[in-house]
């Protein structure tokens, strides 16, 4: 038997985090990455079929039409493999359609099972890649690649980097219904204008350089300036206007929509998250909780 048989017939586990895309003013291309996590334990089967470990993935389909193994089938044929089927057990602590990437984790875990039993050797930009290809941007796959806060532009061609993130925290406001992302998306205009085109340009290219200087108060005057999408899909979120006060009275560097929504990310020093959480804990309507950003993917 080749190596290569006996690697594929091992058990594979790895974990592919949550996302908070379209951060501030940066849309469809800068994203930070949440430890929240998808789960997958994966290995050769009959046939494809999956067991989900969370009661609230029912409603996913447990077949090879789930969006982790069309992912995983279309990377496979792409690069000339043949993927044999799987058996994968699949665990979450990340929401549907709220906003989280749930959507980009799954294709991610696609890419990662696709290299794995097929003995691809893809990169990280190799992953990165084929992600923005599916998606059409790189900032919900990108930092579910690479962790840390992710920096792309794709179009048809990629570039991306990775900044240090070290002394910030991040809160997330889960409100309990979904905004569909096809929804937010139609929210949206079809064109701006050149003013908008060119603040929102200028708003990004300062505050990329804020976040790497560690500039916190420009942070804070910046982030929340977002022209493109954040005035649009306000409207859908009913708790918006006052996590946004309180987390600003209670010291936070900004709250900005994560994703399409409906949850709400906001960001602070790390020393002063305890006192922002305490405050924004009061806001009914949401659930509240600290989340760690995700620097390092252990195991991918």
């Amino acid at each position: 038997m080749s190596t290569l048989k006996v690697w594929v017939k091992m058990m594979h586990h790895f974990k592919v985090p949550a996302t908070s895309a379209n951060l501030g003013p940066g849309f469809d291309s800068v994203g930070l990455a949440l430890e929240k996590y998808l789960y997958i334990k994966a290995k050769e089967g009959s046939g494809f079929n999956i067991i989900f470990e969370d009661d609230f993935l029912d409603v996913l389909p447990h077949d090879e039409s789930n969006l982790v193994i069309r992912t995983a089938q279309d990377i496979a044929r792409k690069y000339g493999c043949g993927l044999p089927g799987l058996e994968i057990r699949m665990g979450s602590d990340i929401p549907l359609s709220h906003g989280l990437g749930s959507s980009a984790s799954a294709i991610v875990a696609g890419i990662e099972l696709a290299d794995r039993f097929c003995g691809l050797g893809l990169t990280a930009y190799d992953k990165v890649f084929l992600g923005s290809e599916i998606e059409g941007h790189p900032d919900n796959v990108g930092p579910a690649v690479t962790g840390g806060l992710f920096v792309g532009y794709y179009d048809g061609e990629l570039f991306y980097h990775v900044l240090d993130v070290e002394g910030l925290s991040a809160i997330i406001s889960v409100p309990p219904y979904e905004v569909e992302t096809q929804e937010a998306r139609r929210a949206l205009p079809e064109t701006y204008s050149k003013q908008d085109a060119v603040r929102q340009n200028a708003l990004n290219n300062v505050l990329l350089l804020s976040i790497m200087n560690n500039d916190y108060s420009t942070m804070h005057r910046l982030m929340t300036k977002d022209r493109y999408h954040e005035p649009y899909r306000r409207q859908f979120i009913a708790e918006y206007d006052e996590v946004r006060r309180v987390a600003e009275q209670a010291g936070a560097i900004a709250t900005t929509i994560s994703g399409a929504g409906p949850t709400l990310l906001t960001l602070c020093k790390s020393n002063e998250a305890a006192a922002v959480f305490e405050q924004l804990d009061s806001v009914r309507g949401c659930h509240h909780e600290k989340v760690d950003i995700c620097r390092k993917i252990p195991g991918m």
